[in-house]
């Protein structure tokens, strides 16, 4: 250590002992001008050896941009085709069962249509039923009416009197 180092060393005072003179700084190598020093510094704008180059950057940025927005009206192009052919397979879809429904429809009124036909034969055909058996069984009160008021004669009944079929 620093303890066995007498302070008049000039190592204590001065921390960058090592790069004094041991090795050239970049101002001190060849081609150094000391002139440079001492001018103020200019931003790099458009000069004649730059012209070319910051034309070339803007031409390929350009041309960078272009192609970016190539690329992007490409794809939108696309995907509104896309999108058109969805939309129009939607509509044949939506045509297609429109078809169905109609079809649909008109078998099931059709159906309707015979079993109403067949409901209104069925009703038709019970109220004759029903006045059929009304008058039949008007018919056989009349008829146990009649029995019940005749004496129960053998010659009341007709197969007792005389035979049908006479021999003569």
């Amino acid at each position: 250590m620093l303890s066995t180092l007498p302070p008049s060393d000039p190592f204590l005072n001065n921390p960058f002992w090592a790069l004094d003179g041991s090795f050239p700084t970049p101002w001190e190598g060849p081609g150094f001008s000391p002139s440079l020093l001492s001018s103020p510094v200019k931003p790099v704008g458009k000069s004649q050896t730059h012209a070319g180059s910051d034309a070339d950057v803007k031409h390929v940025a350009s041309s960078i941009l272009d192609e970016r927005k190539r690329r992007r009206m490409i794809s939108n192009r696309e995907s509104a085709r896309r999108s058109r052919m969805r939309k129009q397979k939607h509509l044949e879809n939506l045509r297609s069962q429109v078809t169905r429904f109609r079809i649909q429809n008109r078998e099931l009124n059709n159906r309707l249509q015979f079993l109403l036909h067949h409901y209104n034969r069925v009703i038709t055909e019970n109220q004759w039923l029903r006045s059929e058996q009304t008058q039949l069984r008007q018919k056989l009160h009349d008829i146990t009416q009649i029995l019940a008021l005749q004496p129960f004669s053998s010659s009341a009944w007709p197969c007792n009197t005389t035979p049908m079929f006479a021999t003569e």
